[in-house]
């Protein structure tokens, strides 16, 4: 069968390096169950199948000719081979066990893929995968950077978060106009937040939203009493506080 055709409208930058490919499914840790998001013509797929800690491999693509595609030369993955949209399934039912997501993830709907993540964050242990450099970037910084935002605290609470290394654009067909990245998630040991975890999202969002703005002023639109949050944090913005530091903040907040 002919070789895919990229769509613009699915956001496909197909990975052709394999050396690259090698170096994601090498980035994987520990032994588990995968789900592939997006793998077009199979680069990353045919590395993943070859791995000995994969116990096993389903792929989610949403490109019907990309499906045919893998049914065609990818036959043994058969009914692990999954037409549909990853942001609308079902995650919970995939696997039994708790399972990593891996793969070389479009662009325009990488957000939603990490959001999703964080809400099935007690079935996904890992995630291992190809994000554009600036997106890469926002989800491992830390306090005090300019790209530290909602996902970079979101996903602290819960993941440990690594950046692997850099991408260029000429490894992808056809390539991107920015720079990637290849990050790793990986689970760790806190089940539940100190807080309210609802409130805990609802601030952290609500202090980004005008991250311009001190704390004081940017939870107003929360309706809540600040009377109780220390002044020197009230007088901070966004992206000069820690996940414990929001953390601290929603606890103030659910005990008005």
């Amino acid at each position: 069968m002919e070789k895919v055709k990229a769509k613009k409208h699915l956001g496909q930058h197909f990975l052709k390096d394999e050396n690259i490919a090698s170096q994601i499914a090498d980035s994987l840790v520990g032994q588990t169950d995968v789900l592939e998001i997006g793998p077009g013509m199979g680069v990353l797929t045919k590395y993943l199948s070859d791995k000995q800690n994969i116990s096993s491999l389903k792929v989610v693509e949403i490109d019907s000719e990309s499906v045919a595609y893998l049914q065609c030369n990818f036959p043994q993955l058969s009914s692990d081979l999954i037409e549909g949209d990853f942001l609308k399934m079902k995650l919970d039912t995939l696997f039994p066990n708790p399972y990593t997501i891996m793969g070389n993830f479009p662009y325009n709907i990488s957000n939603q893929i990490l959001f999703k993540v964080f809400e099935n964050r007690d079935t996904i242990t890992q995630v291992v995968g190809m994000f554009q450099k600036e997106v890469a970037e926002r989800v491992v910084a830390q306090e005090g950077s300019k790209t530290y935002g909602i996902l970079s605290v979101l996903l602290s609470a819960f993941y440990d978060r690594e950046y692997l290394f850099t991408v260029g654009e000429e490894v992808f067909n056809p390539p991107p106009k920015v720079k990637s990245a290849v990050i790793r998630l990986v689970r760790n040991q806190v089940k539940e937040l100190d807080c309210d975890q609802a409130l805990f999202v609802k601030v952290v969002k609500t202090a980004f939203n005008q991250r311009r703005k001190m704390l004081r002023s940017a939870l107003k639109p929360l309706g809540a009493n600040l009377e109780n949050i220390e002044q020197d944090l009230l007088t901070k913005r966004a992206e000069q506080l820690s996940t414990e530091q929001f953390i601290h903040i929603t606890k103030l907040l659910s005990n008005d």
